[in-house]
């Protein structure tokens, strides 16, 4: 069960590390595409008109707002997976140090009190990053890139 463990371990910083090394390749392309959804967001407050004060500002101010929105979301997007990345790992380890101690049965306890740790501080920064934009009036959906 160690090597098991021990490969899926590997696997997971394998798969961070080219996370890291392909994020700059797509950064002018998530950038474009965020440019023009903004464009498409602005049209669509233009003909709704369903929320006053964003449908009173200039098409700089409203372009400035949506894409600052958009970038503020995806850093503390960013910030959130890390931080969750962490403490997964965090969580493996202390499963390592309780598994040496109460064996496979330790393990499964600490991960998965790490798993509803994660779950739920996920869920608690997700609407955290929201609430503003969303009391300000802002559609979320429309403004991620995926």
């Amino acid at each position: 069960m160690g090597i098991l463990l021990e490969i899926g371990l590997v696997l997971v910083i394998i798969g961070v590390v080219f996370t890291m090394a392909t994020r700059g390749k797509n950064a002018n392309e998530r950038e474009t595409l965020t440019e023009r959804r903004v464009e498409a967001y602005m049209q669509t407050i233009r003909r709704e008109r369903s929320n006053p004060e964003l449908s009173a500002m200039s098409d700089v101010e409203l372009r400035d707002l949506l894409l600052s929105s958009a970038r503020n979301l995806k850093i503390e997007t960013e910030r959130k997976t890390w931080v969750l990345v962490g403490i997964g790992a965090v969580s493996v380890v202390a499963g390592f140090v309780v598994a040496n101690q109460d064996g496979p049965r330790g393990f499964a306890i600490a991960l998965a009190i790490g798993a509803v740790a994660i779950y739920g501080l996920n869920e608690f920064w997700s609407r955290r990053m929201r609430d503003p934009l969303v009391a300000r009036g802002i559609d979320i959906e429309r403004l991620k890139v995926e």
